[in-house]
């Protein structure tokens, strides 16, 4: 009976936990964006969108690296902490099967 209790109230209580790890992952994901632009354009800098002196390829380019180092980070960070609440806890940290969004 307690158990079921604790699958119900792990998912709430994961939240906080979860919140943590996203802004540390955006935080790591950040880093690890400069340091490609700069391996990849030589360039402290990355475009953004609205520069007016930087054209359509070169600002595609920086948002598809952005995103996949985001989306790549941000997985990694999510799994790594619901595994670590599996393992002290016994119990998956999401109740539902269904995506993050």
């Amino acid at each position: 009976m307690a158990k079921n209790k604790t699958k119900k109230k792990l998912p709430l209580a994961y939240k906080p936990v979860g919140f943590v790890l996203s802004w540390a992952g955006g935080a790591l994901a950040g880093m690890a964006f400069r340091k490609a632009w700069m391996a990849v354009r030589h360039e402290e800098d990355a475009p953004d969108a609205l520069d007016r002196d930087r054209g359509w390829g070169e600002i595609l380019l920086a948002a598809a690296v952005q995103g996949a180092i985001f989306a790549v980070v941000r997985s990694a960070v999510d799994r790594t902490g619901a595994k670590a609440i599996e393992r002290s806890t016994g119990v998956w940290p999401v109740a539902d099967k269904g995506g993050r969004d």
